[in-house]
Order: C-alpha cells, then structure tokens, then sequence
C-alpha cells in the first residue's frame, strides 16, 4: 500500500515540475492578466491573455515594454495557473492511485 501512495506521489510530483516548467519557459499566452500602461499622457490598463514566462522575463522584448510598468495575473489567471500546475497532476496521480488499489 505505501509503495502505491509513493507512486502516486511521484507521479503528482514529476508531472507538476514538468508542467510548471513549460509554463515559465514557453511564451503560452494563455493566463488572465492586466497590463499597467503608463505613457507621458495618459495611464490605463489592459486586460490580455498572459505568460507566466512573462514573470521570468522570457518572451517579451524591452522595445514592447516601453510604456509598461507592470502587469500581473487576475484571480482568474492565479486560479487558471493553480489548476494546469497542481489540478491536473493531482486528478492524474489520483487515478493512477485508484487504478492500482482496485488492481
């Protein structure tokens, strides 16, 4: 039975690494955000579809950040990020945990 939940936990493990990797390494615009955008005369913010590459500074150049000055994830986007890093690997991991128990 132990070797069963440390499988599974492994397997929860591996697979979040691997996924939140792929998110912070590939520009995926994918997660809720809002950008800050500050220009000489006015100040506003924009509602677009984010990285979490974005927060690492990988796929994005300094000329396209020339009036912003910042952005950041919605609760929709923090909530989108939780589920494909942590949801997914753990409805996985719980398969696989139920799968081998009934076995």
């Amino acid at each position: 039975m132990t070797s069963t939940k440390t499988r599974a936990l492994a397997i929860f493990v591996i697979t979040a690494f691997v996924l939140a990797v792929l998110f912070f390494t590939l520009p995926i615009n994918i997660f809720d955000g809002e950008i800050h955008v500050v220009e000489p005369q006015r100040d506003y913010v924009i509602e677009a579809p984010l990285s979490l590459s974005n927060f690492i500074g990988i796929g994005y150049d300094e000329v396209d950040m020339q009036y912003v000055e910042s952005f950041n994830l919605t609760g929709k986007g923090w909530a989108m990020a939780a589920i494909f890093i942590f949801g997914f690997p753990a409805l996985l991991a719980y398969r696989i945990y139920l799968k081998s128990v009934k076995d």
